[in-house]
């Protein structure tokens, strides 16, 4: 199974568009975890798992999402509402909560990706404004039938970064 996982991308369209159109034929979902600044109606989401970020105004997105993709529960949300900018503890206790092996997150605009007490974590940085590095990224996640987990970060171009690629096993 392979996910694209995209955040903060604060009004931007054609990069949604293109970042579709390079993927929907490869990927078996996509995720938006908050901060487009467009409407839940908007083209540029549609076949997008969306939630609602801190500067999304269209009251339709739900702030949170849990899904399960490939049996695999993946739990979604912008992170503002966990104060992710500080520590993961808050949202680690919520994915626990809600039975997530998988957490998708955004909001402090910074790409990594962490296993913690067995649950992935990753933040695909931004597309628009990224914080602690120069490339605006997005991530894709690819999960095989042993649950090993690659996850691989990419510059808005397609190029892959290396230093950050995390490789774990979901537990």
């Amino acid at each position: 199974m392979k996910v694209l996982i995209v955040s903060d991308s604060h009004g931007l369209k054609e990069e949604l568009i293109e970042l579709k159109n390079r993927y929907m034929t490869e990927v078996d979902a996509m995720i938006h975890c908050g901060d487009s600044e467009l409407e839940s109606s908007s083209n540029e989401l549609s076949g997008f798992l969306v939630v609602k970020g801190n500067c999304d105004f269209d009251r339709s997105f739900p702030s949170d999402q849990l899904v399960n993709l490939n049996h695999l529960p993946f739990y979604i949300t912008h992170g503002h509402l966990y104060n992710v900018k500080m520590t993961l503890l808050n949202l680690r206790y919520r994915a626990e909560e809600v039975g997530a092996k998988i957490v998708c997150f955004g909001h402090s605009h910074i790409a990594g990706a962490e296993l913690i007490d067995g649950i992935l974590f990753i933040n695909p940085g931004s597309i628009r404004l990224p914080r602690m590095r120069k490339e605006k990224t997005y991530s894709i996640l690819e999960i095989d039938d042993n649950k090993n987990a690659i996850v691989r970060f990419y510059s808005i171009d397609g190029l892959e970064i290396p230093g950050l690629k995390v490789a774990c096993k979901i537990g």
